[in-house]
């Protein structure tokens, strides 16, 4: 969003939409996320979640302000983490993947839930009316809402600490070769800031948001047949 406005290549409804769009997500998607991984921690038998008041959609028990700012400019952000303690857990490895997966499973959710209204306005509203300010807008807050979820899928995917991604790769990976990686989490994380900051991270993600993107569109327009 920020690199369209300096560029100054944008449409003016098309940002306030991308804005209004993130902001939602921020609201209540991300909660969502979060949510998804307490709850299913909980399921697993940890109640660290639980207890903390963590199993709620109320942002103000979800919101890190920062990531919600980098959110809202780069299109990469987060919330506060759930806190999970593994050692409630009977399979530590395998429950914390799953756990992990619950997140950017509730993102690829939301974007299927955006992607299905999407359809569904595009099939009540003739393609003529499209180009209206009223319809554009509408358009384009279900294109970018599905968009934000989609990103954040993939990002969370990404096996390196602290996101979901490295949480799973754990559950696959030796012992000792993830412990290690436990152990170095600073310096991998630091990696991964590097990777962002200079646009790797974007290249990385292209293919497999393409597919998800795909993937999400088949599904939304084949529940209209």
């Amino acid at each position: 969003m920020l690199y369209q406005i300096l560029r100054g290549n944008f449409n003016f409804i098309s940002i306030v939409m991308q804005l209004v769009a993130t902001l939602f997500v921020i609201m209540v998607v991300l909660p969502f996320h979060e949510l998804a991984h307490g709850f299913a921690a909980y399921k697993l038998g940890d109640n660290t979640a639980k207890n903390q008041g963590r199993l709620t959609f109320n942002p103000l028990h979800h919101i890190n302000y920062i990531g919600a700012v980098c959110l809202l400019l780069v299109g990469f952000g987060w919330a506060e983490p759930v806190p999970v303690d593994p050692r409630y857990f009977k399979n530590p490895k395998r429950d914390m993947a799953l756990v992990a997966l619950a997140g950017p499973a509730a993102n690829i959710i939301a974007a299927i839930v955006g992607g299905f209204l999407l359809k569904l306005f595009r099939v009540c509203v003739p393609d003529e009316y499209i180009a209206q300010t009223w319809y554009s807008a509408v358009y384009y807050f279900f294109f970018y809402y599905s968009s934000v979820n989609i990103s954040l899928a993939v990002f969370n995917l990404i096996p390196l600490p602290p996101l979901d991604g490295s949480k799973i790769l754990g559950a696959f990976l030796p012992h000792q070769t993830y412990v290690k990686m436990l152990m170095n989490e600073r310096t991998l994380s630091t990696i991964l800031i590097i990777l962002v900051a200079t646009n790797v991270v974007d290249t990385i993600m292209t293919y497999p948001s393409n597919w998800l993107f795909t993937f999400v569109n088949f599904i939304t327009l084949h529940s209209f047949y």
